[in-house]
């Protein structure tokens, strides 16, 4: 039996997809709130002999965090779940920086998890800095912000974790880090290299990591700049799901166009799962 997106567009290639990337924030759940059909979904995917993989851009936290949160919400996990784009970072910056101090504007998770790569990271202001990173940051303060500041006029790399403008929350959402990095830009006039999606870093990983071919892939997600716009650099099926920041009018008119398009992951749990 074929099956449809939300505009009507055939999808059945889907029930032949392996590896499935799956954006968290605004994809899976919002804060607390697991949205109805994951659990099915990621049932459903491991049925068929596929592969489940949470690729986030929220830097805030570590995979040990993620591990707790998804548990809480009643979904069991292990480590090798989850790509996230503090992970990105850190493998990025111990291949190219192995012997700089990294000054991180960032969580305590953050900090822990660049650490645990073998990253050499501080949140001081001091001569050996040859690294600036800025994460998505739910503890920032002004304090972090001022040694941002005061970093950024040495002529030493940038690096963001993320580009995400915004992040999804109970009652709409709040600056994630790309806000961030446009208000240090506004105050310095330094832009950073963003390390997460959109790059086709963390699929391409991913892949790598479970032996699957682009045409296996799906990314699902909920944001075109970011979800969508990795699927098309990497070359692999995407599916934007109406949950999160992205509207059907944004990809009626936008630049970045998914593959497909469902309401929900409820609603790709129902087409796949018939059958």
């Amino acid at each position: 039996m074929a099956i449809y997106d939300h505009f009507g567009k055939e999808a059945s290639e889907l029930r032949g997809k392996r590896l499935f990337l799956l954006d968290m924030d605004g994809t899976i759940y919002q804060e607390d709130r697991l949205f109805d059909g994951t659990k099915e979904l990621l049932r459903r995917i491991l049925a068929v002999g596929g592969k489940y993989v949470f690729i986030t851009n929220n830097s805030s936290k570590s995979v040990a965090d993620y591990i707790e949160k998804v548990g809480r919400l009643g979904i069991e996990t292990t480590a090798d779940c989850f790509f996230t784009s503090a992970q990105a970072t850190a493998m990025l910056l111990r291949e190219r920086y192995p012997n700089e101090t990294v000054y991180c504007q960032g969580t305590k998770s953050l900090l822990r998890e660049l650490t645990s790569y073998g990253v050499r990271v501080t949140e001081e202001v001091t001569d050996e800095v040859g690294v600036i990173l800025v994460g998505f940051d739910t503890e920032l303060t002004s304090q972090k912000l001022r040694n941002t500041c005061e970093l950024l006029l040495r002529d030493v790399p940038f690096y963001a974790t993320n580009p995400d403008l915004v992040c999804p929350v109970s009652f709409g959402y709040v600056p994630d880090c790309g806000s961030i990095c446009m208000m240090l830009k506004n105050a310095t006039g330094r832009e950073p290299i963003y390390i997460g999606k959109p790059a086709p870093m963390m699929i391409d990983i991913a892949r790598q990591m479970y032996h699957a071919r682009r045409e296996e892939t799906v990314v699902i997600g909920d944001r075109l700049y970011t979800d969508i716009a990795a699927g098309v650099n990497a070359g692999v099926t995407s599916i934007c799901v109406l949950t999160g920041e992205a509207t059907e009018q944004d990809i009626l008119t936008g630049e970045v166009k998914p593959t497909y398009t469902f309401e929900s992951v409820k609603s790709i749990f129902e087409a796949i799962g018939e059958g």
